[in-house]
């Protein structure tokens, strides 16, 4: 008997599907303590839960029979990944349940703003009878600017064109091929959707590339008929800076469904009439908790029977079973990956691969799957591991060439990755040492040799004396310790590149003064851990 401990309130329809599959026994047990869950976890082959119980190192400390965890939601941050990756345990979420509901609720803020529903509801039931204050406006033939094409994006996309909205659509990776059967226009040029829509929603997970990713500088190139909304993620939109438009009466207004901090303490919003809050309801709807309940349900069940593994967070490491040279490789490839994230700009029209020397005759499969971890991690909301990345390259429109050659060139191995935008055109080559020792050897042409490691910044610059003395003493200045560096020249082209490992994220005020320097043309900082 499968025995699935419940800990969170689960819709009924989840439960009851449980219940009526032969071999498992589903338990509910709601609103236990840390303690008590670390006392029974290990009686149960399964756990299904929500947002409220927290499964953390004390609880997994000793899952006796515990082989799966199961989230009815999206997020997973409040389970201790890494631990229960250690014990053997999958974790599972349920991504699609909630595609329509944040959809629809996209839509509802869009609509209310339009037509100033909470404020007409609200004058109203104070007793006034006011139409002309509340003169709306209509969707139809209005520009939409959706940034993020995703899932929800998709589903955003598909309902605004039902009321007749001309879709500018952006998308930091790549724009789904699906986009073109909605005529949408896809831009490279996130400006262009700030400077042109009349409505613009935002689907985007929060990382370093999206944060702040609508700031002043942003809203002063919007029209003054714009309106803001975001079911997204808090942290997005820079608060006070949408605050103060929304003031001073320079956009005609947002929505805001989410915020940087939850429960939020900004009671600025509720001052002005010209913005709609919601405390955080993109999901819920019945019919969305119904729907995570199910699936839930139904992958732990599938999972716990030995079948197949579905939206699984934490695939089971597999590097004891690789050869090492293979393993240090695929940490490499995904590094590059990251790397190659951060310095490209523009939708992804093109990737390859290319294994050259002895590492060419191998089993190469781990390593481009770890190249495509890399590459995809930041633009998506959930934990990208082998068992899902094929599948969200697929929904992106992403495929990755593959080419092997024997022959070695200027080292006895080498991975190289080529990634084709709509703007640029980049290729990062390195190898492994000895089986364990890291470097990148080439960025775009030039040759270098860094070991990537930490915090990684690297400088598209003018190929000109003080280079290197300026960089590092902005590094000495902030407490920054360079760990390695890599300079490549092309003398002829009077260009170079600077690639440093750091042992500290540059902030801000350090950030400003590299990009400030005279000889920087571009700068890109990743974080490799």
């Amino acid at each position: 008997m499968i025995r699935i401990l419940i800990t969170d309130k689960l819709a009924k329809e989840g439960v009851d599907l449980l219940k009526s599959t032969p071999g498992v026994e589903p338990v509910v047990k709601t609103g236990i303590s840390e303690d008590e869950l670390a006392s029974i976890i290990g009686e149960y082959d399964g756990l299904i839960i929500r947002s409220e119980t927290k499964v953390t190192a004390k609880v997994l400390e000793k899952p006796g029979k515990l082989r799966a965890i199961a989230r009815a939601g999206v997020g997973v941050d409040n389970v201790d990944c890494a631990v229960a990756t250690r014990k053997g345990i999958l974790v599972m979420n349920t991504p699609g349940g909630n595609t329509l509901s944040a959809a629809e609720h996209t839509m509802a803020l869009m609509l209310a703003l339009s037509r100033k529903v909470p404020q007409a509801n609200s004058s109203m039931k104070a007793g006034a009878w006011d139409k002309k204050k509340f003169m709306g406006n209509q969707l139809n033939n209005k520009t939409l600017g959706v940034i993020g094409m995703g899932r929800i994006g998709m589903a955003v996309i598909k309902m605004a064109s039902g009321f007749g909205m001309k879709i500018l659509g952006y998308d930091p990776l790549a724009a789904p091929a699906e986009a073109e059967k909605y005529n949408v226009e896809i831009t490279d040029d996130i400006n262009r959707i700030f400077k042109e829509s009349d409505y613009i929603t935002l689907h985007v997970p929060k990382n370093e590339k999206t944060v702040n990713m609508i700031d002043a500088p942003q809203l002063a190139m919007m029209k003054p008929t714009v309106r803001i909304i975001n079911v997204a993620r808090g942290g997005i939109i820079n608060e006070d800076a949408l605050y103060d438009v929304l003031k001073a009466g320079k956009i005609a207004g947002a929505a805001l469904d989410v915020f940087a901090k939850e429960p939020t303490d900004n009671k600025r919003y509720m001052e002005i009439d010209n913005c709609i809050v919601t405390p955080h309801l993109g999901a819920s709807t019945e019919e969305a908790q119904i729907e995570v309940a199910r699936e839930a349900a139904e992958i732990i069940v599938e999972a716990l029977k030995g079948g197949a593994i579905r939206n699984a967070i934490n695939a089971p490491a597999s590097g004891g079973t690789l050869p090492a040279i293979i393993t240090s490789y695929a940490e490499l490839a995904r590094k590059i990956g990251l790397l190659m994230s951060a310095v490209t700009e523009g939708s992804v029209k093109n990737v390859e691969v290319q294994y050259r020397g002895t590492i060419a005759e191998m089993n190469v499969v781990a390593i481009t799957t770890a190249f495509s971890i890399g590459l995809l991690q930041k633009h998506f909301d959930i934990p990208i591991n082998m068992v899902n990345v094929g599948v969200m390259a697929k929904e992106r429109g992403i495929s990755i060439d593959i080419t092997k050659n024997s022959e070695s060139k200027d080292v006895a191995s080498s991975f190289t990755a080529k990634v084709v935008t709509s703007r640029l055109t980049r290729t990062i080559t390195g190898t492994v040492f000895g089986d364990k020792f890291q470097k990148i050897m080439e960025i775009d042409g030039f040759s270098i040799e860094v070991t990537p490691t930490g915090t990684m910044m690297v400088i598209f610059n003018d190929d000109k004396p003080g280079v290197i003395g300026a960089v590092g003493t902005i590094c000495g200045k902030y407490g920054i310790n360079i760990s390695t560096m890599g300079v490549g020249q092309k003398r002829e082209l009077g260009k170079a590149v600077l690639a440093v490992s750091l042992d500290a994220q540059p902030n801000e005020k350090a950030l400003a003064e590299f990009k400030k320097l005279d000889f920087v043309n571009e700068l890109y900082v990743c974080s490799l851990d």
